[in-house]
Order: structure tokens, then sequence, then C-alpha cells
């Protein structure tokens, strides 16, 4: 049974993200190796409960995270009600499988005061508008890495002061821009059309003229938090999660927030609130005489 047309339902009816297609191709794989060294199968069809949960087990001792064995088997699973859609098989081997408990990771973040003192050159050339811009919006609107890649010119709209998002399962999203925000846009395109004759089809590129990939991003942003925060992650995720804990102990309600991020569910977003309690926790520790 070939995974080849489960990819292709992922892409075209699922219209997952190229990465999280990736991911998903990744895992199918990786359990095929172990169902055929494993127990000599090459059709999936004839994996039953106990091969999965025995996978489980290998899983665990390879030294894999719970959070990371549950990404693997959401794969499987998503796998496995494909082929009883399609008929392939007339019973899933998921069936009694149960996703591993969780520790509650409250998302890291960044102080105010540390964002504060991060340090962008205030030069006019492309490099450094482009970076001061990568920054400032992945901090200002809280967008994923990938969604910021893919902004294009014609997603701003300056009369509304409005930034069209295109999000996961392309379902687009309006964020709100400030007056600054825009003059800092029409400034980094001024320069970026002076710095090239052509470009690609989008508003922030590479400096060579070309689409960013997710690791060019990522450096960008792990460079500019280095010297501001001892977090291990410094990540363009970890904007994202400052921009909405920053909301959040400014006042923002959770819908709010959660429209802005682009969650699904509301209980996605009420991690950040969980964020702020334990600040509060600690700010009355070290505050109150009985703390």
């Amino acid at each position: 049974m070939s995974i080849d047309k489960f990819i292709s339902y992922l892409k075209a009816e699922k219209r997952f993200s190229t990465l999280t297609v990736n991911a998903y191709y990744c895992d199918m794989e990786q359990f095929i190796d172990y169902v055929r060294v494993e127990y000599d199968i090459d059709d999936l069809s004839h994996v039953d409960t106990p091969i999965v949960r025995s996978y489980l087990v290998y899983l665990k001792e390879q030294g894999l995270a719970n959070r990371s064995i549950n990404r693997k088997l959401t794969t499987l699973r998503t796998f496995y009600k494909y082929c009883l859609r399609e008929g392939f098989i007339t019973k899933t081997p998921m069936n009694g499988i149960k996703s591993l408990k969780l520790e509650k990771v409250l998302p890291k973040f960044i102080s105010e005061h540390d964002i504060n003192k991060v340090s962008i050159s205030e030069c006019d050339d492309f490099p450094s508008l482009r970076d001061k811009l990568l920054f400032e919006l992945l901090y200002q609107t809280g967008m994923r890495q990938a969604e910021l890649r893919g902004l294009e010119d014609n997603d701003i709209d300056r009369a509304a002061l409005l930034l069209k998002v295109h999000g996961k399962r392309n379902k687009d999203r309006y964020v709100p821009l400030s007056v600054q925000m825009i003059h800092m846009i029409d400034q980094y395109q001024a320069v970026r059309e002076a710095a090239f004759e052509s470009y690609a089809d989008r508003l922030l590129l590479n400096d060579k003229g070309a689409a960013m990939s997710s690791a060019f991003v990522y450096n960008k942003v792990h460079h500019l938090l280095e010297s501001v925060t001892t977090l291990k992650q410094k990540s363009p995720h970890v904007l994202r999660h400052t921009f909405a804990t920053h909301l959040l102990d400014e006042g923002a309600n959770l819908v709010a927030i959660q429209k802005l991020l682009g969650h699904e569910s509301l209980s996605t977003t009420q991690i950040y609130a969980h964020n702020s309690i334990e600040q509060l926790k600690q700010i009355h520790k070290q505050a109150h005489p009985k703390g």
C-alpha cells in the first residue's frame, strides 16, 4: 500500500502546508521502516494494534518526547482513517491507541523590557531595513514565520491599516498595522526596488532578492535576540508567544488574541492566560511580605 496517494490527499484535500506534508511523509517513512525491519511487513494494511503499540515502545526507547510521539500518532491516525475511507482496510489498527500524557509547558516569551533592548541597525541600506521590518512584523502581528515569508506587497491595505495574513490551510485573516509600521514598509519597499532590478513576488526578500527560507528568518531572529535574553529558544515562534503574552498583560481579551493569532480553537489560546497567572504568582511571591 503506497503512501503516495495519501500524501497527494494531504496536499489537495486537507490542504496542509508544505512543512506539515513533509513532516507526515517523514513520519510514515519511519513507520514503514520499522514494520519492515521488525515484522517483515511491506503492506501497511497488515499492521495491527499490537504492532502500533510496539512502535510506541520503540519510540520511547529512542528517547522521543511524548509530544513528538503524539505527533507521529496523529500521522498514523490520519493515514489509517484515509485508508478506511478509500476501502483499503476494513478496520483501523489505531483503535484503542491513546495519546501520551503531556506535561503542561508554558510558552516561552521575552519581557517587554528585554524586547525594547533589541538592537537593530538604524542604517537605511536594504539589509538593515529588511531585518528591522522582519522583526517588527513578527513581534507586532504575532504571525508565524511561514506566514511572514508568504507576505506579498498587495496584502497591505494602507487605507484601512490592515495586513492580510495567509494562515494555515489557506485561511486568511487580517491584522492591524500602525501608521509607523506602514511608514516602515514604505521606506523598505523604496530601498528594495532600488536594490534589485527584478525580485521574487514577496514583500520580504533575502540579500539576493529571492524569497526567504525558514532558516534565513530563524537565523535573523536568533541573532537579534541573542544579546537580550537567556532563553534557550530564540526563534520566530518566541516572538509569536511574546506578542500574545504582552497583549494579554495589557488587558486584551482571549477571543481577540485568538483571532489575531489565527487559532481555530480558543483552548489553544488559553495557554497564554496560564502564562500571565504564573507571572502574577511570581510577582506576589517576590513582593508580598508573606508571599
